[in-house]
């Protein structure tokens, strides 16, 4: 789904030139994967399946054979391809928008890092093409850093879609996978956690600059317990792309999506964006709206074995604070007012 947006994302910028984009422990994700990559997943395994059924069985065979033999790696930083981040599709995915990524600070590449991505938005799309692409530069922007995108561990026991995924750079957003990337592949590496996960997804919509982060502490506890910096990282304009029907608390909607998100790790969202062929019509291509990531200063953080509650809570105070500044420092540039307060939850 991705790639047919984004190329119709790149016929559409061609249009205009002619003319005149769960929580916050390790359980949660990028609602990227959930969408569009859920679908292809699905759509690869019944392919597979088919294949068995045909002359050509003997490929799917060795395909699972292999398989088998692969399950572990997505825990262990996957198989990155340079080629597949740059993608020319990429290029025309983030023009649409366009999405661009903004650096305030370097990062040491003797240090790891986790990012805390807000807010979740609709489809995580800022994340996606910042993160998990070249299409912004982000390794010419922070040289030396792998960018790793964490998202739901069940997309990767898809046949196939695994291995696009781990091309990307995307990772399993569980602690095995985190604490591998943390501790035992070097320095240098940045995990990209949506700390808001499905929970904030429900509350997306134009207009609203709001974060699930209050309650959230898990990501805190996974950088103490590693001593990798915390990154707060914002994107103005991830709520704009799509348009929600918003269900209040009480109602039988939002009983049906916190029923999902428990159980199944995801909320569904009842949204819509632009027709494929009309701006007029109602569809699954996001509004072209600007999607601006901005990426703070990194804050600090020692390493403690077992940390305590104390250490997490004021650790997690400071990283507060360091997003709402961020925010506050960057708004006017990017269409909001002065008077705009971010929403912490």
């Amino acid at each position: 789904m991705k790639t047919l947006i984004a190329a119709y994302s790149g016929v559409l910028r061609g249009e205009r030139r002619a003319e005149g984009a769960r929580s916050a422990s390790p359980n949660g994700g990028a609602a990227l994967s959930r969408e569009g990559s859920g679908r292809w997943g699905v759509a690869c395994s019944v392919i597979l399946m088919y294949t068995f059924c045909t002359d050509c069985w003997l490929i799917a065979v060795l395909y699972f054979t292999w398989l088998v033999f692969d399950w572990n790696t997505p825990k262990k930083g996957g198989r990155r391809s340079q080629w597949v981040r740059n993608w020319a599709v990429w290029r025309y995915f983030r023009d649409y928008f366009p999405i661009q990524l903004v650096k305030t600070h370097n990062l040491l590449t003797t240090r790891n890092y986790i990012f805390g991505y807000h807010p979740h938005g609709i489809m995580g799309l800022g994340a996606f093409c910042n993160f998990s692409t070249e299409a912004t530069e982000v390794s010419k922007k922070f040289p030396g850093i792998r960018p790793y995108l964490a998202t739901l561990a069940g997309n990767f026991r898809m046949p196939v879609l695994r291995e696009y995924l781990m091309s990307g750079g995307i990772c399993p957003v569980n602690r095995d996978t985190i604490d591998y990337l943390l501790s035992k592949n070097g320095s240098g590496n940045a995990v990209i956690i949506v700390v808001g996960g499905a929970a904030e997804s429900l509350s997306s919509m134009p207009g609203k600059n709001a974060v699930n982060l209050r309650n959230r502490k898990g990501f805190v506890k996974l950088a103490l317990r590693h001593g990798a910096d915390l990154v707060p990282t914002y994107s103005f304009g991830e709520n704009e792309v799509y348009k929600q029907v918003i269900f209040q608390e009480g109602s039988w909607g939002r009983w049906v999506q916190k029923k999902f998100q428990k159980y199944i790790g995801f909320a569904p969202c009842i949204f819509h964006g632009r027709g494929f062929f009309s701006s007029d019509t109602w569809g699954l291509v996001p509004y072209s709206k600007p999607i601006t990531t901005v990426v703070g200063e990194p804050i600090t953080i020692p390493k403690l074995e077992h940390p305590t509650q104390q250490d997490i809570d004021l650790y997690h105070a400071m990283y507060m604070e360091a997003l709402v500044k961020l925010f506050d420092n960057h708004k006017t540039k990017f269409g909001l007012p002065e008077t705009e307060v971010l929403e912490v939850n």
